[in-house]
């Protein structure tokens, strides 16, 4: 499948994508009220990959809602819905709305950064219904993360991308999340270390081959996450083109 701000908000039947090799699509993440981009949003490369920084732009769940529900429904293929995480009451609407949606098979919950443990379990708990829960933990705090978040009621856990900071052409320091191929071994490793929890997981970081996936799924993920492999064009065999991100 496809990882969260990866594809946009539906599965758009004209992008460049055979969704026939997908087993589901996750929605760009959602919050409560609308964001608008971050002030300077960034795409800073490095040679492992890339540094993006972008807010996490979306027009707020009730808008989102109003305007993607009736794609979700008549997509071909199952829909995860990707929430930001924010306090324990707002996701719970959120969820119990999305309950009501045709084919909406699940919800992955994004939790910040710097999240304390005990507020990512009240977030989680106020999760659990109807719909199965994926929690999208930053990798480098997944496997601090994982047992807790299954005993909190979770039915996945999936990698989000690691954090870094890259100067930019006026040697100021941008933050933001790091993708690209330079990060497959910590993933790939930290994928190992949930499975040895008996945490299920979903594989996601560095993602660029088609060996790559087979290798994260035979290390006992659940299933592989997609991130900026499908719109830097790389995933040859999707004929993936670059101007799928216009749809996010």
């Amino acid at each position: 499948m496809n990882a969260a701000g990866s594809l946009g908000f539906f599965p758009n039947p004209r992008a460049p994508v055979n969704w026939d090799q997908f087993g589901a699509f996750v929605t760009n993440p959602i919050s409560r009220k609308p964001r608008k981009p971050a002030n300077t949003p960034r795409i800073l490369s490095f040679p492992g990959g890339a540094l993006l920084h972008t807010g996490h732009p979306n027009p707020g769940f009730s808008s989102a809602v109003r305007k993607y529900a009736g794609r979700w429904r008549r997509a071909s293929i199952p829909v995860i819905v990707h929430l930001l995480g924010g306090s324990p009451e707002e996701v719970k609407g959120m969820i119990v709305r999305l309950e009501e949606i045709e084919n909406v098979i699940a919800v992955e919950i994004g939790l910040p950064a710097e999240i304390e443990t005990a507020e990512a379990v009240e977030i989680i708990q106020a999760s659990v219904g109807e719909l199965p829960v994926i929690v999208r933990v930053l990798l480098t705090r997944a496997a601090e993360l994982g047992s807790i978040a299954l005993q909190a009621g979770v039915s996945a856990i999936t990698l989000g991308p690691p954090r870094g900071a890259l100067p930019n052409s006026e040697n100021n320091l941008v933050h933001g999340r790091l993708y690209g191929p330079g990060i497959f071994s910590q993933a790939l490793h930290t994928v190992g270390e949930l499975v040895k929890q008996g945490v299920p997981v979903i594989g996601a970081g560095g993602v660029y081959t088609h060996e790559q996936a087979d290798v994260m799924l035979a290390s006992g993920a659940e299933a592989v996450q997609l991130d900026t492999v499908l719109w830097r064009g790389d995933w040859t065999t999707m004929n993936v083109k670059e101007e799928t991100t216009k749809e996010k």
